[in-house]
């Protein structure tokens, strides 16, 4: 049907409109705790909707009908992982923040190790997170591409600029706030097309079912207990049972554990109590919303016939989605469906933008001279002024994706898993092993850095082990490293 004047103009007033509330939603900020945690005064549903959001992005949004499409279910047996890392986050890491006033996710290894380590592991959060949120934000400009017929800069330069309005103007009051709109607004449009395919379909859902069970098909398998005759065959075998639930429980302890990204909100809520229900109340929302998406996926197989992404003449199964929404919603909806979009990638990237700042004004630039002889204005400014920064890298480096043919949501997992099992490592040494020091920890860290460097340049291990392979070598080695340290080897902060 293509994308109308009025859709166009809906799209218009939706990043007009959350923008300018984004702003007179988050009020005045003082200095940089009322910038970057909202004073501590968030409450925890708005915190658990916003990291709802925050996650979601586009790699969601196109990127999980696409593996249901081409596919089956198994991609949930990842997310019920991500519900048990959620569980342990909240009884054993949110405890351990709430026992000290911190500021950052990195600020709880400077207070138990020092502040090297600190400036370290927030130096590493900050090049991963830039490069992952290089990759969400690209996946926005696929749909925006597809549908309204605009250049992939044109795209990320349009999702970003707006974005980065309310971030840099309202701190994390407003992208928390537009968080919670945004979540409804993409789930709102993609609830649409559902209900849009099932109409369309002769007999409605039981057309999904047959497309998806009939002639060798098992698209509703979720459990794979397959992967190979030998170890390393298993190892490479994408999403099976014992893969997904270690790999999705280690993935999220390090990613509602460890990255800034999300712990910046969980920080900004009134007590421990309230962040431990908004991560709960994340953990169940974000199960629901998995299975939603993976079962539009299997909706858009039986709208078109059972054919393959290749017979529809796309190049990966991230467009499918896209060209559903391009070909056959009507106008307005098609309108709507694209603000979902937006909504689902400026969620992430107000997050991305905040967190990066965040860190490097709190864990990096503050504990330098220049940065502990401001005033709470002075604060103030530079916590924007890194905040622009931020925003502008990160709008450059989506760019830099612009040629990939793999599905988005792999490539950000799997740029993800780099770090994250080293950072998760490093977190367990600090909370469970009371006998190892800096010395043990910075050692550790690195090595489960290079061990990630290693299995992604010499084996084809799939991405849902690598989060605990490098956990695993961190602790190990950190361990090893206080066995045999002599005792002269002390901290150096």
């Amino acid at each position: 049907m293509g994308f109308k004047p009025l859709d166009y103009l809906i799209v218009l007033v939706y990043l007009m409109g959350v923008t300018v509330a984004g702003i007179l939603i988050s009020g005045r900020q003082h200095s940089s705790r009322d910038y970057f945690l909202g004073g501590k005064e968030l409450s925890w549903w708005s915190v658990g909707f916003s990291i709802v959001a925050s996650e979601t992005s586009t790699l969601t949004f196109i990127s999980i009908p696409g593996l249901a499409f081409k596919g089956n279910l198994f991609f949930l047996q990842l997310v019920v992982g991500y519900f048990i890392g959620r569980l342990i986050v909240s009884i054993v890491f949110i405890p351990a923040y709430y026992r000290g006033d911190l500021e950052t996710a990195y600020d709880f290894l400077g207070k138990r190790f020092g502040l090297p380590l600190r400036r370290f592991t927030s130096s590493v959060f900050i090049v991963t997170r830039v490069l992952a949120s290089g990759v969400r934000l690209f996946a926005t400009a696929i749909p925006v591409h597809l549908i309204m017929g605009l250049n992939y800069p044109t795209s990320i330069l349009l999702i970003g600029g707006f974005t980065l309005i309310y971030t840099y103007l309202g701190g994390l009051k407003a992208v928390v706030a537009m968080d919670v709109v945004q979540l409804f607004i993409y789930l709102g449009g993609a609830l649409a097309s559902m209900l849009l395919i099932l109409h369309r379909l002769p007999h409605g859902w039981a057309d999904v079912v047959t497309f998806a069970t009939t002639n060798g098909q098992h698209k509703f398998a979720i459990i794979n207990v397959t992967g190979g005759i030998d170890l390393a065959s298993f190892l490479r075998a994408p999403y099976t049972l014992l893969g997904g639930l270690l790999g999705g429980t280690f993935l999220t302890m390090a990613s509602h554990g460890t990255d800034q990204l999300l712990v910046q909100r969980l920080l900004g809520c009134r007590s421990r109590w309230d962040s431990q229900r908004a991560l709960m109340l994340d953990a169940t929302f974000i199960l629901l919303q998995f299975g939603f998406f993976l079962l539009l996926g299997l909706c858009l197989y039986a709208f078109y016939g059972g054919a393959t992404f290749q017979q529809l003449g796309l190049a990966t199964s991230d467009e499918v989605f896209p060209k559903f929404i391009v070909e056959n919603l009507p106008t307005g909806v098609a309108g709507l469906v694209v603000a979902g979009v937006l909504a689902s990638a400026m969620g992430t990237l107000s997050s991305s933008i905040s967190s990066l700042a965040s860190s490097t004004y709190l864990d990096l630039f503050k504990l330098t001279v220049w940065g502990r002889s401001l005033d709470e204005a002075g604060e103030l400014r530079w916590s924007r002024i890194f905040t622009l920064l931020w925003g502008v890298l990160l709008i450059g480096g989506a760019m830099l994706f612009m040629d990939t043919k793999n599905p988005v949501i792999e490539l950000g997992l799997k740029i993800a898993s780099v770090t994250y099992g080293g950072l998760l490592g490093t977190f367990f040494l600090g909370l469970f092993f009371p006998k190892t020091n800096q010395v043990d920890a910075m050692i550790g860290f690195v090595c489960g850095l290079l061990a990630m460097v290693l299995v992604l340049a010499t084996t084809k291990i799939d991405f849902t082990w690598h989060t605990v392979i490098g956990s695993l070598v961190t602790i190990l080695v950190g361990n090893l490293s206080w066995a045999i340290r002599p005792p002269w080897v002390t901290d150096s902060s």
